[in-house]
């Protein structure tokens, strides 16, 4: 990645009691398309009851956003996508051949690096944007001020914030899904996601008392908490994150050598070995870690930074890793 930026792990606190009633998916939240004259969607403008009426009765495509309903009067072929995490989700669902431009961080899957991605996620260019001609732009967390702007230019906007737990996430591909005309591919995806997260958790290890774990953001030792999103995978992989008794109110406090050696953690987590070049070498080598429980065993694993930061399909692979690491882990311990 070609920055660092911690507003990227910086989802909205989840709460703590997550479990594995997620497993069970979206149901009834999942958008539908407004095929009928029900009632006039958020963002449809009408001057009265006869004007509203025509035009929903033409509307074809229609999903709640964070900021309410985006109703489109025909399937979207012109799409941007200003967030890697919703890049991923458009081409997860079928949509790909809709995207026309992308974010400059949106790498993934390997079709949308062949994208046009001259766009700024991080400060995004109202006047380069309309000078695609979308039909409709994607846009993620920290945008509901772009949101506005490319509302006022006539620009529709679909705007999905972090997600705070696996539901949002599978509601966020629904709702794309729909939005975009593929909205039986994402309700199977999310079927799918939902079964693999199953049998992912069932395969927990059973242990009379749980490992601890150190999640790396970054190499000046920012973490993450159980409060975060992707506290919460760690949390269903029966882990205990050492970062919850750091900082009390901050869920993405900044440890300290000491702290964390102190702490002896069975399993490091370093989420930036893209960014900061980390890996178990290097770990090693940082003074006094050389005795820290998950370097003297060979539990220093090195995660994917893009897949850690973004709440897209590809979380079931964290969530594999996640547990394939607390599996070694604790058959090292047993023997």
């Amino acid at each position: 990645m070609s920055r660092i930026s911690h507003s990227r792990f910086r989802p909205a606190v989840a709460l703590l009691g997550l479990s594995l009633s997620v497993l069970a998916g979206c149901g009834s939240d999942a958008p539908s398309a407004a095929t009928t004259g029900s009632a006039a969607p958020d963002r449809v403008a009408a001057s009265s009851t006869t004007e509203v009426a025509s035009v929903t009765t033409e509307v074809a495509y229609s999903a709640a956003d964070a900021n309410g309903t985006v109703t489109l009067p025909a399937q979207p072929m012109k799409i941007i996508s200003l967030s890697p995490t919703h890049t991923e989700m458009l081409f997860a669902i079928g949509a790909g051949s809709q995207v026309i431009a992308v974010d400059d961080q949106s790498n993934f899957p390997s079709e949308a690096s062949a994208v046009k991605s001259d766009l700024s996620g991080f400060t995004p260019n109202v006047e380069a944007i309309a000078g695609y001609k979308p039909d409709l732009v994607v846009i993620g967390d920290d945008s509901a001020k772009l949101s506005e702007q490319l509302t006022q230019v006539g620009i529709p906007v679909w705007f999905g914030p972090s997600a705070t737990s696996l539901d949002d996430v599978y509601r966020q591909i629904n709702q794309l899904g729909t939005l975009t005309g593929h909205g039986e591919a994402a309700s199977a995806l999310v079927t799918t996601m939902t079964a693999d997260v199953a049998s992912i958790v069932a395969d927990v290890p059973k242990l009379s008392k749980p490992l601890t774990f150190y999640h790396e953001l970054d190499s000046t030792y920012f973490s993450a908490t159980s409060n975060t999103f992707v506290g919460q995978l760690y949390e269903m992989a029966g882990l205990r994150n050492i970062a919850d008794t750091a900082e009390a109110g901050n869920d993405y406090p900044q440890l300290s050598a000491e702290f964390i050696v102190s702490q002896n953690p069975d399993i490091v987590f370093l989420a930036d070995t893209k960014c900061c070049q980390q890996d178990a070498a290097t770990v090693t080598a940082r003074d006094g870690w050389s005795q820290v429980s998950a370097v003297k065993n060979g539990n220093v694993v090195a995660m994917d930074d893009d897949i850690a930061s973004r709440w897209g399909p590809r979380v079931v692979d964290y969530l594999r890793a996640v547990v394939d690491a607390v599996k070694a882990a604790s058959a090292g311990s047993a023997g």
